[in-house]
């Protein structure tokens, strides 16, 4: 297979006639014979390739060469579809492979029969934008094959409505539903267990692997190579899923099913609806308990007024619907479903409240309408080596963003992965001369009162110089905040005319096509922009990261995790705080050069990465910028003088 991977990577290679801007590169063919001496092997590969290294093709070209069947799975829903849409169609059409192709994508992304059918009779509907998209999604649901909510374009992906005419795991009635035969969930597995290459995503690929629930683990024994593009965030993932959630919002939608199959199934037994009730106050009563967003450990809610007394009664409200629906639940598979639920949430409530999971770190998330338990894992290491080991395949790891100064051994710790191959390529981006790193002097201290003000009038020369086209990315969502209402009243008085965007004016994708369309606009953006965003060209010239991206001290995983490192003899700030640190700064780092024709500065403000000793480390992991210090330098960039 190596001579065929080389041939594909060379001047005469098939791929050049069916990609225009395909050029051979030296990183992107190591990468591919990389790759394929790992599926060889059955090895696990963990590569980092630097931006514009080609890393889809380069694991792509071996695996299909080799054959077998390949599961590939992504961060992003937007990945999984341009690899499903565009990328492996192009090399499968260069290979000339005879390869069959599937997407998989999690439950509720497919319209249930099932459930549309009780939201047209129950017509509980709060809005008559929701009657207007139910009629949409009723039609679409006669002429699609596929049942993917994506493809009706009509109805927003974030409506309400879907909410109510797609399944979770919680209320699907499997074998039992009555439109089970009809079933696009199943007709999408059905396709993917046919199919040479399977394209997923990473939550799917992990509540399949914990859950057995989504299709993926019936996949995986048939499979010889399984792919995970963009792995930095494979961590995050697999601690969500490897440890318990239970939220509100899920005992809401209960107490709403359970009442709904009690109006269809069950009028003549009125405590149901009655007990309906009581859950769902209950449920909102313990949200209400907490007077402000975030979260907190678990021990922190013996401060917090009500709090015991109200999960007490909400755990008895539980118990009494599941008795309830224990009696009821043979008059129709809607309410035996419901029962089911009840009793596995109920089960969850006590695991959370007696707090007697050893290794595992007990919070709580405080959202604007719902309240989320979780019990976290404090290391997910030797869980993710047992999941992966067993039958023998190929596991390749890969990001733009994996390393630390080419050194992967903080993500093998984090993901149980000593015994990996690993390997590192740059970019072939020719950074010291496309691109400039400048760190402005005499800013304050991040932690100051008054430090996004400095930051935005430190920019402002910047943002000037390069006629808008900028980024400005933040660590919360309060300081891009400020940092709007200041740069707002500065284009205002300077009668600036760059078009100004800030995330949360519409999805990410109306906000990059707007940004791309003027041409000049300035886009403030938190944690969803500081990663896969793709804007080529002069668009976007300067990029400015306020702070340092490191996770807030008082996130309690994060915060039980440093403590048993420390406790342990280690240094969690240089093993783990540093290292994510540094993997989250190069995201966003590398939202600036795309291509190899752009051109751009990079605008770091906090001082610490000169003033503390770790801050070389934290430059010298970043590509090789040209440096800067000076504002005259970095304002000569954009005008050439």
């Amino acid at each position: 297979m190596t001579l065929e991977v080389e041939r594909f990577f060379s001047e005469q290679s098939p791929l050049a006639t069916e990609v225009a801007s395909f050029r051979p590169r030296a990183q992107q063919r190591e990468m591919a014979l990389a790759v394929a001496e790992a599926i060889r092997d059955n090895a696990i590969l963990i590569a980092e390739a630097g931006t514009g290294t080609g890393k889809t093709f380069a694991y792509l070209v071996p695996a299909l060469l080799n054959g077998g069947k390949v599961v590939v799975s992504t961060g992003t829903k937007n990945l999984q579809d341009q690899l499903f849409q565009k990328d492996l169609p192009m090399v499968r059409d260069a290979l000339k492979a005879p390869v069959s192709v599937a997407l998989l994508k999690g439950r509720s992304n497919y319209v249930c029969h099932y459930h549309l059918e009780l939201a047209q009779s129950n017509g509980l509907f709060k809005t008559r934008e929701d009657v207007k998209h139910l009629a949409k999604i009723v039609n679409y649901a006669k002429v699609t094959q596929s049942g993917d909510k994506s493809g009706l374009a009509d109805v927003p992906e974030t409506a309400p409505i879907w909410m109510h005419v797609t399944s979770t795991r919680d209320n699907c009635l499997g074998q039992d539903c009555p439109q089970h035969k009809e079933c696009f969930v199943l007709k999408a597995r059905k396709e993917a267990m046919e199919a040479d290459v399977v394209v997923v995503n990473h939550h799917l690929f992990f509540a399949d692997v914990m859950l057995r629930d989504e299709g993926v683990a019936e996949l995986l024994p048939a499979c010889n190579t399984v792919i995970f593009d963009e792995a930095h965030q494979l961590p995050e993932t697999a601690s969500l899923f490897f440890g318990e959630s239970l939220s509100t919002s899920q005992l809401l939608d209960l107490a709403q099913d359970a009442r709904i199959e009690a109006l269809t199934s069950a009028k003549d037994f009125a405590a149901l609806p009655v007990a309906c009730d009581a859950l769902d106050k209950s449920a909102r009563d313990l949200r209400l308990v907490f007077k402000r967003e975030g979260r907190m450990a678990a021990q922190a809610t013996e401060d917090i007024k009500d709090f015991k007394s109200t999960l007490k009664t909400l755990s008895e409200k539980l118990g009494n619907l599941s008795e309830l629906l224990e009696k009821q639940a043979e008059r129709s598979e809607g309410l035996e479903n419901c029962w089911q639920r009840a009793m596995a949430l109920a089960q969850q409530l006590k695991h959370w409240q007696d707090g007697d999971m050893p290794e595992t770190v007990r919070w709580l998330e405080v959202f604007h309408h719902s309240l989320q338990l979780n019990s976290t894992p404090l290391s997910i290491a030797e869980i993710f080596k047992k999941q992966i080991g067993g039958h023998p395949r190929a596991w390749i790891f890969t990001s733009a963003t994996l390393a630390v100064k080419q050194n992967f051994s903080h993500y093998q710790a984090e993901m149980g992965l000593q015994e990996a191959r690993t390997a590192c390529w740059d970019s072939p981006f020719d950074y010291p001369e496309q691109a400039l790193l400048y760190v402005p002097q005499n800013l304050p201290e991040p932690n100051t009162e008054g430090y996004t003000d400095a930051v935005v009038q430190a920019a402002l020369p910047l943002i000037e110089a390069s006629r808008g086209r900028a980024f400005l990315l933040f660590t919360s969502l309060r300081a891009m905040q400020r940092a709007h209402e200041i740069l707002q009243a500065e284009f205002e008085r300077k009668n600036l005319k760059y078009p100004l965007l800030i995330q949360g004016e519409g999805s990410r994708n109306e906000l990059l096509s707007r940004f791309r369309e003027h041409g000049n606009a300035v886009l403030l953006g938190s944690q969803s922009f500081w990663e896969g965003v793709d804007v080529r060209g002069e668009a976007l010239s300067l990029v400015v990261i306020d702070k340092l991206p490191f996770a807030p001290p008082d996130d309690p995983v994060l915060a039980a995790r440093i403590a048993e490192m420390n406790k342990q003899g280690r240094n969690a700030f240089m093993e783990f705080q540093l290292p994510r640190t540094i993997i989250n700064l190069k995201q966003g780092a590398g939202r600036l050069i795309r291509d190899e024709s752009d051109r751009g500065v990079l605008m770091i403000c906090d001082p610490r990465l000169i003033s503390k000793q770790y801050g070389k480390r934290i430059w010298q992991s970043l590509p090789p910028f040209k440096r800067t210090r000076i504002e005259s330098e970095a304002v000569s960039f954009f005008t050439g003088s």
